[in-house]
């Protein structure tokens, strides 16, 4: 499965991407991402290879240059309802990469995985994830208290985060939401 947009290409990882995944992921910015912390660059090459043979994980690569920028992932809930997710690297920020990428996600979801309602988390400190999902039309849903943890405090007690639920149904999805992009499966 690729999807292609106007600038980017949604693809399966590749052996190539292990620097470009290394480079983000060394050093997460937001701590639900924390358990995927990258020590070391064989960290990544292992990593690429993993999420090269998963069917939840999708590398986010510049078209012209095939470099990758970022990553999509899902979970999906039974039977048509779909959690999603994504993480750029942040030197990449600011240029609608993150958009045009997770519109055509979820174009793709709704199109060609019938999903009926998409949905996402985000914590209450992430602004940046909180506007994307607003500006795919989402809306949120839910504000969970004390949700999740992912580090700990300093004294060794988990650090609970307060969080977000985004969501959008299938028939409030205007395709694509003015960007051109093209599924090949």
């Amino acid at each position: 499965m690729s999807i292609e947009t106007e600038r980017l290409m949604i693809r399966k990882f590749q052996e190539q991407d292990a620097a470009g995944l290394w480079d983000y992921l060394s050093n997460p910015r937001v701590n639900c991402f924390f358990d995927e912390k990258l020590n070391t660059f064989d960290d990544a090459v292992a990593e690429v290879k993993k999420r090269s043979s998963d069917e939840t994980q999708f590398a986010v690569c510049l078209k012209e240059t095939d470099a990758i920028i970022g990553n999509l992932f899902l979970a999906k809930d039974e039977p048509d309802t779909y959690s999603v997710g994504w993480q750029f690297n942040e030197r990449y920020e600011g240029k609608g990469y993150a958009g045009e990428a997770a519109r055509a996600f979820l174009d793709f979801l709704f199109n060609d995985k019938n999903a009926r309602r998409i949905y996402a988390y985000t914590e209450d400190y992430n602004v940046r994830s909180q506007k994307l999902c607003e500006r795919l039309g989402m809306r949120r849903e839910a504000y969970y208290i004390e949700f999740i943890s992912f580090i700990k405090n300093p004294d060794g007690t988990p650090k609970y985060e307060n969080t977000f639920e985004y969501a959008i149904l299938k028939k409030e999805w205007e395709p694509c939401r003015g960007t051109a992009c093209q599924v090949n499966l």
